[in-house]
This record gives C-alpha cells, structure tokens and sequence, in this order.
C-alpha cells in the first residue's frame, strides 16, 4: 500500500484546536510504520543571530505553525492532493546555537542528518533567517549522493546572499550562497536568482554571481516577458537533465505591502499572486530539498507573512508531488 499523510479531519476536529504541526501534519516519531520513512521531513529553525539589519526570525517557525492550520491539502492550480502522493511530517526544531552562525549551521546539519531515512527523505528547513539554508542544503547535498558540481539551486530573494562577509561575519544571511558555492554544495551554472532588486551597497556586489554564471532575473525582469523566458528556459534545462533541485525562498522577495513581517524588507517586489505564480512555472521539477526564511513575526501585520510563508512551504511540496 503507497505511503501518505494522516490528517485529522477538519470536519471532525477543527482547525483552531489541538498542538499546531506544520500544516497539521503528524509529528515525526507519531507516524505510523506504514507510513515511514517519510517522504518530506518539515522542521524548524529557529535562529536569527545571522542578521545584519532588524532581529526576530527565530520566531519565524513557531508562527509560521501556527498560521499553518488553515492549509489545505489540495492543490486546484496543481491538480495534486500531497497528502496522498507523500508522507510528510514535522520533524519539530533544530537545535540551535544562538550566539555564533557557524556552530548553528554545525548544530543544525548534525540534526538534519538524523531526520527520517537518508534515501528517501527530502528535507524542507523553516527559519529563521537567511544562513539556516546553509545547513540544509550540506544535508540534502549528502542525501543527493554528493553530486559532482554541486545542486542545482531555484532562489527566491531581493538579495543575492553572496557576500563573502558583513563585520567580519562569514556565516551570516548574506552569505550562504557564497559558502555553499565556495564548498561545492551548489553549481553555480545552474543556480537562478529570482527577484532581485535594490539599491545595492555597490555595483560590485554583483560580482561574485555574476562572475561564476549564476542566472539573475531581477524582480522588474520577472514581470516582463523576457524574465519569464529567462526562468521557463532554465527550468527546460533542469527537465531535460533530469536533475531534481534545491529550492530556497527568501520571503523578502515579496512587496512589503504583502509580505511586511521580514527583517530587510525591499519595495517594489512580489505579489502574493505574482510569488506563486512564478513558483508554478517550475512544476514538474523534482525538489531534493528546500527551505522558507526570513519571517519576523514582530512586523507581521495580522500574520499575513505567516501565513504566505506556510503556503509557500505548501506549493514547494506541491511541486515535488507533481515531479513524482
């Protein structure tokens, strides 16, 4: 009998009650023998000493479950019901160091590698800020084979994150991908940067991705026909070369007008509608692993970046689903 997911019946028991899961999914040691291994282990990080503006991701996880409770499981965009095509559970929270960003991404990759079995589970990391994915990526790297060249690597964000350090800081959320990168857990060549947008400090912060082949679709060429091809021939690419990818999801990619509760917010980005959007366009491509950063619950107005957050988190299962 295929594996799924075991939710409780909102009919039954509703959503505003009981312990909030990631989307009410069982916790991970309450999943039922044939259910397990789970497909997607979803857990939290809840660490934000990585920051280099406004604090407060580490509670990012804690409402992003909260706001969770109202996902649904069918998907009507994607035609897919995840809770039939998987088993997912969540898989509670990392460890974290809060003091030092590198011994966090030590803690938490130490902890990932226990989650589920190696060969079947995908891992899908709630932060926290930026440098959680860090972590994440190193485990599903490993869980990958240790693929030559790297991952792939489908990112969301109004900043690259390939700063090489900020205050003498090298572990920071401006610089997982230049660490990632740096220790070959990414192929540049097929990294995309989706929704990039300014000011800049300088003009040479382009440099690093731009010198290493990285594909930036800023967020005004994403609203352009031109961007749009440029993201279809990439996700092409990644069809054709059957090679399942890492996706990260910065939540500041979003327009602040939708998505306020973050610690570097930057105008003039996404729509909710225009995020999803965009997301679909990658529909068929296996996802080996992921994660959903940078909610700051202080700054959220009535939990809507919360709740955009958990529905992110939902379409990145979707995706999977469809691949499979």
């Amino acid at each position: 009998m295929a594996k799924r997911t075991v939710l409780p019946d909102p009919r039954v028991t509703p959503r505003f009650a009981g312990v909030p899961t990631f989307c009410r999914y069982p916790l991970l040691e309450q999943v039922a023998p044939e259910n397990s291994p789970v497909d997607w282990a979803i857990y939290g990080v809840p660490f934000d000493s990585g920051v280099t503006y406004r604090p407060g991701a580490r509670f990012g996880p804690r409402a992003i479950r909260v706001e969770s409770q109202y996902v649904k499981r069918y998907s009507m965009a994607l035609d897919v019901d995840v809770t039939e095509r998987f088993s997912i559970a969540d898989a509670g929270d990392a460890p974290v160091s809060p003091y030092c960003a590198k011994e966090n991404a030590q803690a938490v990759l130490a902890f990932a590698r226990t989650l589920g079995d190696p060969s079947i589970t995908r891992l899908l990391a709630i932060g926290g800020d930026h440098s959680i994915a860090y972590a994440n990526i190193a485990a599903t790297f490993e869980r990958a084979g240790r693929p030559a060249g790297g991952l792939p690597l489908i990112h969301f964000d109004s900043h690259l994150d390939t700063v090489e350090q900020v205050w003498g800081e090298t572990w920071g959320h401006a610089s997982p991908f230049f660490r990632a990168i740096a220790d070959g857990l990414i192929d540049p060549k097929r990294m995309i940067s989706i929704g990039i947008k300014g000011p800049l400090n300088t003009r040479d912060d382009l440099n690093f991705a731009r010198g290493r082949a990285v594909r930036i679709v800023t967020a005004d060429q994403a609203a352009t026909g031109e961007g749009l091809a440029a993201i279809d021939a990439f996700a092409k690419e990644l069809t054709r070369a059957d090679a399942p990818a890492y996706l990260t999801f910065d939540i500041d990619c979003v327009d602040p007008a939708f998505a306020p509760g973050t610690g570097t917010p930057s105008i003039g980005g996404f729509s909710s509608a225009q995020a999803l959007s965009l997301l679909r366009r990658f529909r068929g491509i296996p996802i080996c692993g992921a994660d959903v950063v940078e909610v700051l619950p202080d700054r959220d107005a009535a939990g809507i970046t919360a709740l955009l957050a958990a529905h992110i988190m939902y379409e990145v299962l979707c995706l999977d689903a469809v691949s499979r």
